[in-house]
């Protein structure tokens, strides 16, 4: 390389050091002037802050002091307000004091107005006493004067003339007894024979319950007489089999293609009834075939009764009731009283307890409810030892029956008291549907036995000449003594009669009594 280029590239980068340097002094001048600008901005804007900081302490101190002065202002005027109104209770008050002072004061002063006079009352009521005293022992005096005068006149001691004047006024009152509960008798009997006979009848006719009359005994059809034969087997074990698997007698005896069951549980006897039905059917009679009839039959029944048990809840529109309960309902199909049937009766006796309610303005559902179970005990009574009403008692509150259907059940015989309506249009319902014409029956021994009775009850009764039961035991017809029994007398004793027969005597419906008392004179023209 030449000297001369060396020399031109020393130069040039002697400009280029210096062009740098140059550069780098320049920018770093200006650097310096732009740092010296904001420290001179910053330094106004820290002036104008602590200004606008002073400015701001003055007006908050300003207003400090406005709302002290504002509030002392207001604390001022409350309690000036304050002042004025406990002046004025004040004032209220001290008026009101005034007023019952004054009101005290004159009371004070009427009072011992009130007590001035009362002295002089009591001073002139001690004299009037005194006068009084004086005039009751002239009066005194005087009377036994008159009572003297009076036994000398009438030759009567005062004694004999009380006794007298006792007699008469009894006799007088007993006639007027008598002739008042004639009346009042008359008139009650007649209203409450009205209304009974419009709540029974419209009960009555509302209601169409059917009566069955079950006995002892069913009867089975047979195709021919060479059936007999079939059924009593070789040597009799098909019959002995029927027999010891149903507890029912067969009777076969000459009675034309037929054959008798006889026994006293109509559920038995309807078990057989039907197994010997289906024996007939199949044809093939022998032990093994029996037992598999009578099993069938059975479970028959059963479904029968609990059909029956649902239909009559059903029927009468009593829900809620136990599914036990229901059962024992359609048992009662098969139970019978005096040869009504029991479920019939209860169904109709549930019918018109809740028509009786209904007329009467009383819980018709739970009349319905009373009604259907008051017999509930029947189904059970060939069972277990007890009375049905017993029994039915006991069920009922097994099953959680209320106190109303418990009292219900146990007082329809009249064997405890009634505590509800409930109870007693139970009862009524029950007499209604025992009572109907051709609902029951009744043995000869006890109807004889209660015309008896009824018959002595009446002659019983002192001057009681004879007595009649007529129209099967409904009506007594009593002859009494003229002679002995007035007519005042009869009235009472028919009533007194009426009491006992109540007390002692079973019996349904209800019974007349009518007495008859007659005079008779003959004489003869010679």
């Amino acid at each position: 390389m030449s000297t001369g280029l060396q020399i031109l590239i020393a130069v040039l980068i002697a400009v280029l050091v210096t062009a740098a340097i140059v550069g780098l002094i320049v920018w770093k001048a200006a650097i310096s002037y732009r740092i010296k600008t904001y420290e001179a901005k910053v330094g106004s804007a820290q002036e104008r802050a602590d200004e606008i900081l002073r400015d701001a302490q003055i007006q908050a101190k300003k207003t400090a002091e406005t709302t002290k002065k504002e509030a002392l202002l207001a604390a001022k005027e409350e309690a000036l307000k304050t002042k004025n109104e406990f002046d004025r209770e004040m004032k209220e008050r001290r008026a009101e004091v005034q007023r019952y002072e004054k009101r005290v004061t004159t009371k004070e002063e009427n009072l011992d107005r009130k007590m001035e006079s009362l002295e002089k009352k009591e001073s002139r009521m001690n004299s009037k006493e005194q006068e009084l005293d004086r005039k009751l022992a002239e009066v005194s005096a005087s009377y036994e004067k008159q009572v003297q005068v009076l036994e000398q006149i009438s030759g009567l001691t005062s004694d004999k003339a009380k006794e007298y004047l006792l007699e008469t006024v009894k006799n007088d009152v007993k006639h007027e007894t008598a002739v008042m509960i004639r009346e009042l008798e008359s008139a009650a009997k007649e209203e409450a024979d009205k209304r009974a006979k419009e709540l029974v009848i419209n009960a009555i006719q509302r209601c169409a319950a059917d009566h069955v009359a079950e006995a002892t005994i069913s009867v089975v059809q047979l195709p021919n007489d060479e059936m007999k034969g079939r059924i009593i087997g070789r040597e009799g074990r098909n019959i002995r089999t029927i027999e010891t698997l149903t507890g029912i007698d067969l009777i076969i005896d000459d009675t034309p293609e037929a054959v008798i069951l006889s026994g006293f549980d109509p559920i038995r006897r309807e078990v057989a009834r039907i197994a010997l039905e289906k024996l007939v059917v199949d044809g093939r009679i022998h032990p093994a075939r029996i037992e598999e009839m009578v099993e069938k039959a059975k479970k028959e029944v059963d479904n029968i009764i609990r059909e029956e048990g649902e239909a009559a809840v059903l029927k009468t529109g009593v829900h809620a009731i136990h599914p036990e309960l229901v059962r024992l309902l359609g048992k009662m199909k098969y139970r019978t009283s005096y040869g009504q049937n029991a479920l019939k009766h209860s169904v109709e006796v549930s019918l018109l307890s809740g028509l009786l309610a209904g007329e009467m303005g009383a819980d018709v559902r739970l009349a319905k409810r009373a009604g259907l179970l008051h017999d509930i005990g029947k189904s059970v009574d060939h069972e277990v030892e007890g009375t049905h009403v017993q029994l039915g008692v006991e069920l009922c509150k097994k099953y959680k029956e209320s106190p109303i259907v418990l009292n219900a059940v146990e007082s329809h015989h009249g064997d405890v008291e009634f505590r509800s309506l409930i109870a007693c249009i139970v009862q009524a319902a029950d007499t209604i549907s025992a009572a109907r014409p051709g609902a029951r029956r009744e043995t000869l021994d006890t109807y004889t036995n209660r015309l008896k009775q009824l018959e002595d009850i009446a002659n019983s009764f002192k001057g009681v000449e004879k007595s009649f039961a007529i129209q099967a035991g409904r009506e007594v017809r009593v002859m009494v003594i003229p002679e002995q029994v007035s007519d005042d007398d009869m009235v009472l004793m028919a009533r007194e009669l009426s009491k006992k027969i109540e007390a002692e005597l079973e019996y349904p419906g209800q019974i007349k009594i009518n007495m008859i008392r007659e005079s008779r004179v003959a004489d003869y023209a010679k």
